[in-house]
């Protein structure tokens, strides 16, 4: 990805209405030289797989605080991988249980952050995992 400018899809799959996380993450994202394309809230998984296909996006970042992750986030890991992109980082944050975060991974994603965790943290995995 030398010398490419990294593209951020995130996203708030299902009726979790607070999006104050994903905002702050999504400005980390971009004041670390990133373009962001936020889709808003109470998106479903169809949405956020199409707007990640046609946004071309090397990174797709959700957002769950309602607790439906075990169902949203392997839909979204499931659609990026029948559209064949599968080369996409996937990566979560929310109110996730430490005993669901195996499952989560096991279905695509790379990485899960909870609450408190630093964006330098997510700015760097993001970077690391790209280079």
């Amino acid at each position: 990805m030398s010398g490419k400018t990294i593209r951020v899809l995130i996203a708030k799959p299902g009726l979790d209405g607070h999006d104050r996380g994903a905002k702050v993450v999504a400005r980390a994202l971009r004041d670390a030289g990133m373009e962001v394309i936020y889709t808003g809230i109470r998106q479903t998984p169809e949405k956020i797989v199409a707007t990640a296909v046609q946004e071309d996006v090397d990174v797709v970042g959700l957002s769950c605080l309602s607790g439906a992750h075990n169902v949203l986030f392997p839909r979204v890991a499931q659609g990026i991988k029948e559209k064949g992109k599968e080369g996409v980082l996937l990566f979560g944050g929310g109110i996730i249980p430490l005993e669901d975060i195996p499952g989560l991974k096991d279905s695509g994603f790379k990485e899960i952050f909870l609450p408190g965790t630093d964006t330098n943290t997510v700015v760097d995995f993001i970077n690391d995992f790209l280079k």
